[in-house]
């Protein structure tokens, strides 16, 4: 093998060290030689090494994977803390518990989407056994026309000052969001219907609704619930002890 050809093979043989730092090089420590070796040589020399190690080529795709899973990992923070403002002080953005608490949850939730009725307890018992949290609603109905609409019901609400009541209400139902159970569920809850029938139609709450898509969508954020606390994004029903964790993470940094 001549000596170009030779360090053709150790590139090959140092990317594949790459992915894989514990992989076995017995097979690649042969010295170089004047025999000419052919590309096609070389392939199967390459190709009959793989067949021999077979399992490099999981430990490869699962080393990638993580790669891209960091990568995409550091960009979301960085997408965060570019967004800080955004995330935190929006005025068309709902917010229950302590408005000047230290540590500040913000949810991403459909009124549709059953993972976001599964975690709606841990989010309500948080606020009650941490004084310190406060929490910011982030309207992102992903689930059709009647998770739209309950968004818009919800955002009117706060103008009554029953967002928090309304919004609990809404994830604890099991029926379907119709209309009429919507007004139901929101005199339940204390409010007057008839000025929600008339706020809920109020254009800004489609555009509070737009703008939190797309603050979704510069965050990587495709589904709900998504929670971030600080610069930690979390997809998916957090329970109590999930979101506690998450807090205290944020008070030590």
């Amino acid at each position: 093998m001549n000596q170009s050809t030779h360090r053709l093979l150790l590139c090959v043989v140092f990317a594949l060290m790459a992915w894989n730092p514990d992989l076995p090089l017995d097979a690649w420590s042969a010295e170089p030689t004047d025999e000419p070796v052919t590309r096609q040589a070389l392939e199967q020399m390459i190709e009959q090494y793989i067949r021999t190690h077979p399992e490099i080529i999981e430990q490869s795709l699962q080393s990638l994977e993580n790669k891209r899973a960091t990568e995409e990992q550091e960009r979301r923070k960085a997408a965060i803390a570019t967004h800080q403002d955004d995330l935190l002080n929006d005025p068309g953005s709902p917010m229950s518990g302590n408005p000047n608490g230290d540590v500040t949850v913000v949810e991403f939730f459909d009124y549709r989407c059953g993972y976001c009725k599964r975690a709606a307890p841990a989010v309500t018992e948080l606020q009650q056994r941490d004084p310190g949290v406060r929490v910011v609603y982030k309207d992102f109905p992903i689930l059709g026309e009647a998770s739209e609409f309950a968004a818009r019901a919800a955002l009117a609400a706060n103008l009554q000052g029953k967002h928090r009541a309304f919004h609990e209400a809404l994830l604890a139902t099991k029926d379907e969001l119709s209309k009429e159970q919507l007004f139901h569920i929101a005199q339940n809850a204390g409010l007057d219907v008839t000025r929600l029938s008339q706020d809920l139609t109020r254009p800004e709450w489609d555009t509070i609704i737009a703008r939190t898509r797309t603050l979704a969508k510069n965050l990587g954020i495709s589904g709900t619930p998504a929670f971030i606390v600080g610069n930690d994004l979390v997809p998916g029903a957090l329970d109590l002890t999930s979101l506690q964790e998450l807090v205290a993470q944020r008070r030590k940094k």
